[in-house]
């Protein structure tokens, strides 16, 4: 079974994200807790997480299928220790507002390094945050998205994001979004066939099929290769629709969110529509 939906607004209450999945015709969906744009907020509210999940039965919505994303703001990578404090506190608060709220996931960018560190001690880095988030927290599932490598992005390459998860001890807490933008611009070609079955080969090889949490359906506006993050709806970028297909009918892909963070949201009914579709759903 496919799930697909979108990164839907939660303006006006987390409770208003599920109604405006139902509306476009969602089965999963995406959301920010908090503000995206500020480092705290206030304190969830009990009857605010009731409603939520109130709204989450009456769309029908299984909590697996659900795949909250952190604020941008937040960079655990970050190479100042002040900074970085700042940074951890916000990500295992968000953590636990994932568990307030029922939900199973908290889906981030592994973070940047900003050029000041070598490689090998961002990915350290990266790390000792998510095993301090896990020991801060009772079930959440971190899921590290892949990058574009755009600027100094770590978690770019599979084998960076296999060799983060291998320095925390509690991998099971661990799980892994592939964002298909991402990957074509990191340079993996998932266009062609052969290209596309290469990749999720290596991701079984380095990460285990049993990792994949949840994907980002996005085209892409730059070329392959081009380590620049810049999303396109589905059919308008150099993936093209037919990626969008395969991966719809692609069995080792069911049972996780299948999100489109595309530009226009407009789009989206329209999009999730023809998925649908391919996937004879």
């Amino acid at each position: 079974m496919k799930y697909f939906g979108a990164h839907v607004s939660a303006a006006g209450g987390v409770d208003k994200a599920p109604q405006r999945a139902v509306e476009i015709g969602a089965s999963a969906f995406a959301l920010f807790t908090k503000n995206q744009r500020q480092w705290s907020a206030p304190p969830l509210r009990e009857e605010e997480c009731l409603s939520f999940r109130e709204e989450m039965d009456k769309g029908g919505f299984l909590p697996e299928n659900v795949l909250p994303h952190d604020s941008y703001l937040i960079n655990i990578a970050q190479p100042e220790e002040n900074k970085r404090e700042r940074a951890l506190k916000a990500f295992i608060d968000e953590a636990k507002r994932v568990e307030q709220l029922g939900l199973k996931k908290l889906n981030f960018h592994p973070g940047s390094s900003l050029g000041v560190l070598e490689p090998s001690r961002t990915l350290g880095l990266i790390a000792e945050g998510l095993s301090r988030a896990i020991a801060e927290t009772e079930t959440c599932l971190f899921v590290i998205e892949n990058t574009a490598g755009q600027g100094s992005q770590a978690g770019s390459s599979m084998e960076e994001i296999a060799a983060i998860i291998s320095r925390v001890g509690q991998k099971e807490r661990v799980g892994v979004c592939i964002d298909t933008c991402h990957a074509y611009a990191a340079g993996y070609d998932l266009k062609e066939d052969t290209g596309y079955e290469e990749f999720w080969n290596l991701f079984d090889d380095l990460l285990g099929l049993d990792t994949l949490q949840g994907m980002h359906l996005n085209d892409s506006k730059k070329e392959l290769g081009s380590r620049v993050d810049r999303h396109a709806s589905l059919g308008e970028g150099y993936l093209g629709w037919d990626l969008f297909c395969r991966i719809a009918r692609d069995r080792r892909l069911d049972g996780i969110p299948l999100i489109l963070e595309t530009p226009d949201p407009g789009k989206w009914r329209g999009e999730i529509e023809r998925l649908k579709e391919y996937a004879a759903i």
